[in-house]
């Protein structure tokens, strides 16, 4: 099954401000046992193209697999006060990440052609958590371009923003 997204599903997590310029931002392909994004390149206003994200409380780590072009996984964990860590996975073709049970996690195409990453499990929706990101409008940082160059802005909605990781 392929699934659409498009630029109003996309706009409760953007910066404020944000102009939706990428009309269908990303594409999910479900099968039986995995599911493909397809992230279109683009930004809108000054933030990078994404996934809306979610939260992830199946019981195993989670693996994506980035099958064509650039980006970042962003991967967040949060507690009872917000959030608590905040890493930023740069991704290109045939990088494998792990994502931990219970962090959030978001794709965002950072490049100028299609970001193309499978998730080798598929599972119940019950698993999926989006309200944390979507009551906190994104997670605790936007990944924005200045100057030409990929930077990071806080989300004013948390009160705390973490120190950023990289891979």
């Amino acid at each position: 099954m392929i699934i659409t997204k498009s630029a109003k599903d996309l706009k409760p997590v953007l910066m404020k401000g944000a102009k939706s310029g990428v009309k269908n931002p990303y594409y999910l392909i479900e099968d039986q046992d995995q599911v493909i994004f397809v992230v279109a390149p683009g930004r809108n206003g000054i933030e990078f193209n994404k996934t809306l994200g979610y939260f992830s409380f199946f019981p195993n780590m989670q693996t994506y697999q980035c099958l064509y072009g650039q980006g970042v996984i962003v991967m967040q964990r949060n507690d009872d006060f917000g959030a608590k860590e905040f890493k930023v996975v740069t991704i290109n073709s045939n990088k494998q990440i792990l994502v931990p049970a219970g962090w959030g996690m978001c794709l965002i195409n950072t490049g100028t052609n299609l970001l193309v990453v499978i998730r080798s499990s598929r599972f119940d929706d019950k698993y999926l958590d989006t309200k944390p990101i979507l009551e906190k409008k994104g997670f605790a940082y936007y990944i924005v371009e200045k100057k030409g160059e990929i930077s990071f802005e806080e989300n004013p909605n948390y009160s705390m923003h973490p120190q950023i990781t990289t891979e």
